[in-house]
């Protein structure tokens, strides 16, 4: 405590260069928190924007080898059939697949009176809903029996409905054209719902886009005859298991050779979910690193400042050791003032760090405070100021008595 006592003592002797000691310490601190918060941030909403896509979901697409997490070749070949659907359904319901559809996909051109608006259409089946997690705002979805029968009935989504309809008018019963494919005039479909908001993605907005039966998107707006890919639910905790099982199923439907590869991708919401957790890991490491550098130049700082503050406290050194300190004593004194001083930088840090995250937040930017982060850059806060003052204070503490009396 007396110690304490005389390093609280001699920073407030020198307030404005104590500050200006611990302002390197305050910066280091501050942005070693803030960053680690922008990063687990990131990683938090990049997460987050993967599952909104589809809790356990999987998409079956051809194409083998390659980057399982670049763009799906659709339309590479056609060697998915509809016929998989009921396969998977019936052979892999009980042990690990929930659910899975038929899915096209095309850019066309919407038309509903004077507004024209391209999005993406996508051809599926009433399970959709189910695999992707969504909710109708209004209306309803199409059934089995319009896929079956390839009806012209389709589903807004919200982007889709705020720009064919500006004024705020409920979409449900009106009829819109979907521009057809090879030169085919357009097409009108009857909007029998509009979808709830799902907000962006990882591939960009999801609400901007038409949904209609694949039958009819397929043949009528495509005039293609094969489907481009599958989309299927697993069951909890069992992705890897479904993804294994339809590979085995989808390989011995193909006839695939043991010796081949497989002919299709599996690309699983997990592997996505692993793959943004470890770059989201690095990028903050990273980040986390950079701004450490700060406190290593703080704690160049308070090592500067502690031997000027020997220096001209020698004759106070000379006079406590005459009183009877110890080396130890005045090694302490010190050191202690030092860590005073990297320990309040740290404090004052931590409510930089603190405030700028919520600043940050106001403006919708991903940042988070994280106690192990706070930890963190107090504790090394502490050991900068461990390390900084050690030299200046084992200088104070080898100071010869009879030099230090008798220095002006």
């Amino acid at each position: 405590m007396e110690f304490l006592k005389l390093a609280l003592f001699a920073i407030t002797r020198n307030k404005m260069r104590a500050f200006l000691t611990m302002l390197g310490i305050i910066v280091g601190v501050g942005a070693v928190i803030a960053m680690i918060g922008i990063g687990e941030g990131s990683k938090r909403a990049s997460i987050a924007l993967i599952q909104n896509m589809g809790s356990n979901m999987l998409t079956i697409f051809p194409g083998s080898g390659g980057n399982r997490f670049g763009p799906m070749a659709i339309g590479s070949a056609d060697i998915l059939l509809e016929s998989d659907i009921p396969l998977i359904k019936q052979e892999l319901s009980e042990s690990s697949v929930v659910t899975a559809t038929q899915q096209v996909q095309t850019t066309r051109p919407i038309i509903f009176q004077s507004n024209n608006y391209v999005t993406q259409v996508q051809g599926t089946g009433p399970e959709f809903l189910q695999i992707r997690g969504w909710d109708m705002a209004s209306g309803r979805f199409f059934t089995d029996a319009e896929v079956r029968g390839g009806a012209k009935v389709c589903v807004l989504g919200n982007t889709v409905k705020t720009n064919l309809f500006p004024n705020g008018d409920d979409p449900v019963g009106q009829t819109v054209k979907i521009g057809g494919g090879g030169g085919g005039g357009a097409l009108p479909f009857l909007v029998v719902g509009v979808l709830e908001v799902k907000g962006a993605g990882m591939f960009g907005d999801q609400d901007d886009l038409i949904v209609a039966p694949y039958t009819t998107v397929m043949r009528k707006v495509m005039g293609r005859d094969k489907i481009q890919r599958i989309i299927a639910s697993a069951q909890d905790g069992k992705a890897d298991l479904a993804a294994a099982e339809i590979t085995a199923l989808l390989r011995q439907r193909m006839k695939t050779a043991p010796k081949d590869d497989d002919p299709f991708q599996i690309r699983k919401q997990d592997d996505i979910v692993q793959m943004q957790t470890q770059q989201a890991g690095i990028l903050t490491a990273l980040l986390a690193v950079a701004a450490s550098i700060s406190l290593v130049v703080g704690g160049i700082g308070i090592s500067n400042i502690m031997l000027v503050s020997v220096t001209e406290r020698t004759r106070e050194i000379g006079v406590r050791r005459a009183l009877g300190a110890t080396q130890r004593n005045i090694l302490w004194q010190f050191l202690v003032e030092a860590i005073v001083l990297a320990f309040f930088g740290g404090i004052i840090g931590v409510g930089f760090a603190m405030t700028a995250i919520a600043i940050l937040q106001k403006f919708q930017v991903p940042a988070v405070t994280e106690t192990w982060a706070v930890v963190l850059g107090l504790g090394f806060s502490g050991v900068v100021g461990v390390v900084a003052g050690f030299l200046p204070a084992l200088k104070a503490a080898r100071l010869d008595v009879i030099d230090a009396l008798r220095y002006e």
